[in-house]
């Protein structure tokens, strides 16, 4: 090499910063950056469904024209993870063609996220849905019976992630509703009740122009439900066992389906449990704002669940009821037994 261009390559290198600067060793001593590319020319979409490792993401072609396009994330996104209502950040080929691949390189702040464990014992909390604006609890008033643990748990979990509540009360030419609207129209909880063969244009105002997602046990109508709202979604629709009283999962994954009035519902597979061990125990009363006021009146560091606790008195009172104070002791005692 010529000395005055060594000179001149030796000087140039001396001015690096060593935080822009990193050698691989055994392979040669060339530079590289740390800075990551800021994909400025990343296209935006809607993530709509999420499949082995594989991400539907709907992007806007035009005014009046979408395409849906498979993606994967990219390595840069490290363990941040991306679940259905997420808008994303895409580069690679966006034309939705069969063998097209795009990548998800960005995950755009949320406005809510939805999460729940597995149970009380489970400290991992898995995120069911990102972005949406409501919380649709289903539940059948019959086959098979309605479980107002979960309701609870549910409208808990709503109250945590900043997302109204809308109670879908399905199966209702089996068995009244009006225990069970007894029981949560004084708290304020909009409610919608179907019949086989009904009209559903009030729920449709419920849902229109929002994103909702829906949340129910299997079995109890939720995918009849979504194929009634969305003509064309084609979810498959379980039966309930006659001896055990509960549903066979039909959905396996969750799915974000447009509605023909504008909005969008999240379609979730059906589950049997609601763990809310993520939720910090003395948040978990404001799911229940009956019985909030009440706690205020309890001692200090009173566990709700003792002798000395101003609950009872309150709901004697008639500010709550029975079954609303039990469950929320049982969500109290579910944590405490596992220690949570």
């Amino acid at each position: 090499m010529d000395p005055d261009v060594g000179a001149v390559i030796a000087r140039d290198w001396k001015h690096l910063d060593e935080d822009d600067v990193r050698v691989r060793p055994g392979r040669g001593s060339r530079p590289r950056t740390r800075q990551r590319p800021a994909h400025e020319d990343a296209v935006e979409g809607l993530v709509v469904a999420v499949d082995r490792g594989r991400y539907r993401v709907l992007v806007r072609q035009s005014r009046r024209r979408r395409t849906e396009v498979t993606a994967m994330r990219a390595r840069e996104l490290g363990r941040k993870g991306v679940v259905v209502g997420d808008r994303v950040g895409l580069v690679g080929d966006v034309s939705g063609q069969p063998d097209a691949l795009a990548r998800v390189v960005r995950v755009e702040p949320r406005t809510s996220v939805l999460r729940r464990t597995a149970d009380d014992t489970e400290d991992v909390e898995r995120v069911i849905v990102a972005n949406a604006e409501q919380l649709v609890i289903v539940t059948a008033l019959a086959d098979p019976e309605p479980r107002i643990g979960m309701i609870d748990r549910c409208l808990v979990a709503a109250k945590d992630a900043g997302m109204d509540a809308l109670l879908c009360l399905t199966k209702a030419d089996l068995a009244s509703p009006e225990k069970l609207l007894a029981i949560y129209e004084p708290l304020g909880v909009e409610s919608f009740s179907t019949r086989k063969g009904g009209e559903l244009d009030g729920l449709r105002e419920l849902l229109a122009d929002r994103m909702s997602v829906l949340v129910g046990h299997s079995g109890v109508g939720k995918s009849t439900l979504v194929n009634a709202l969305v003509p064309d979604a084609g979810r498959a629709v379980g039966h309930v066992n006659a001896v055990t009283g509960r549903g066979r999962h039909t959905s396996s994954s969750a799915i974000a389906l447009e509605l023909p009035e504008g909005g969008w519902i999240i379609d979730t597979p059906g589950v049997r449990s609601f763990g809310l061990a993520h939720i910090p125990p003395e948040d978990l009363i404001l799911g229940f704002p009956d019985l909030v006021e009440g706690a205020a009146l309890c001692p200090p560091q009173c566990s709700h669940v003792e002798e000395a606790c101003a609950l009872d008195a309150w709901v004697a009172a008639g500010h709550s009821s029975p079954e609303r104070l039990e469950s929320f002791r049982r969500l109290l005692t579910n944590r405490d037994e596992a220690g949570v």
